[in-house]
């Protein structure tokens, strides 16, 4: 019996090992998901690539250069440009307007278009034709946007100024866009009424994402209308807000097109936004090297406020998506 045993035993250790298929098809499988994941991404990839990072490189490229737009660059001046930013008044006014621009819209427009948002979120009678009415705005073109508001603040002939006259509030009225103190706030207001339809539809779709089983069960708690508002809605809209500020922002950083069209950055420089100065330099007196300079540095802004962003205020939201895709699977 021993010596049987000791043979099946050294037969058994001397048989070849067979290969492990169970984890060999697992890696092929993800090797093959990979590959295919790149070749349908590989488009998309080189585009971006193309429209992307190449504009992004070249304009890096060129504002170490005092460089006029014709021929190729050659006058090389190194980090001059960028040392010019930080001296040049206009600049830094740019960056303080951006400032108060991203304040404005995040702490009036935001909270306006949340209060619509509710208020429309209700049972009221012609609702979808508030809502349409509302968004209209946003669908409107920034030079349309722009000349219509030129038409409506013009001085004294315009229906602004004569509104005011009619009910004897002359003195409220005149140079809106053409005074150093107003034209930010005005501005501001055409931003207002371009914009926050935008975010008005943004809140809507959240809003009505909200399960109203418990809107009712904290209602049959005994809780009010602003409890169920502060500690139901807002929460829960949570992701749509965080969403709506980062738009908010970059937008606000990227304005040109309803400034240039409106003011031009004028007067003296008071309605500026970096975009606008970049194209004045650029476009206007051909100094295509600072004017590249200042484009590098609102990417600079854009991307550290976009990584900033998501690594403290939009995690916990990609987390919970990456989670609810893992679970799904």
């Amino acid at each position: 019996m021993a010596a049987t045993y000791v043979k099946d035993s050294t037969s058994a250790s001397a048989a070849p090992k067979q290969p492990d298929t169970g984890t060999a098809r697992p890696r092929a499988r993800r090797f093959l998901d990979w590959l295919s994941a790149f070749c349908f991404t590989l488009p998309a990839l080189l585009l971006f690539a193309a429209l992307v990072l190449a504009p992004i490189l070249y304009a890096l490229y060129v504002s170490l250069f005092n460089w006029g737009g014709f021929g190729a660059p050659s006058d090389y001046v190194g980090l001059d440009n960028y040392s010019r930013l930080l001296r040049d008044p206009v600049f830094l006014g740019d960056l303080w307007r951006g400032l108060l621009l991203v304040l404005f819209s995040v702490g009036v427009q935001l909270p306006f278009a949340l209060g619509m948002a509710v208020l429309l979120n209700q049972k009221l009678r012609g609702r979808a034709l508030y809502r349409m009415l509302f968004f209209a705005p946003y669908v409107l073109s920034e030079v349309i946007t722009g000349v219509l508001f030129s038409m409506i603040f013009a001085p004294d002939a315009g229906p602004a100024d004569k509104a005011l006259g009619s009910v004897g509030l002359d003195g409220l009225g005149g140079l809106w866009f053409a005074d150093q103190d107003h034209v930010l706030p005005t501005l501001f207001l055409v931003m207002t009424w371009k914009y926050f339809g935008f975010h008005m539809m943004l809140y809507l779709a959240g809003l009505q994402g909200i399960p109203a089983e418990l809107h009712e069960a904290a209602r049959i708690d005994g809780a009010g209308a602003w409890q169920r508002f502060r500690h139901i809605t807002l929460p829960l809209l949570g992701p749509t807000l965080r969403i709506s500020v980062f738009l908010s922002v970059i937008g606000a950083i990227q304005l040109f097109d309803l400034v240039w069209v409106v003011t031009q950055g004028g007067p003296d420089h008071t309605s500026e936004t970096m975009a606008v100065t970049m194209f004045q330099f650029g476009f206007k007196r051909y100094q295509i090297g600072y004017a590249s300079a200042i484009s590098i540095a609102m990417f600079l802004i854009s991307l550290v406020f976009a990584l900033l962003y998501q690594r403290t205020v939009l995690r916990r939201d990609t987390e919970g998506a990456l989670t609810t895709m893992r679970a799904s699977r």
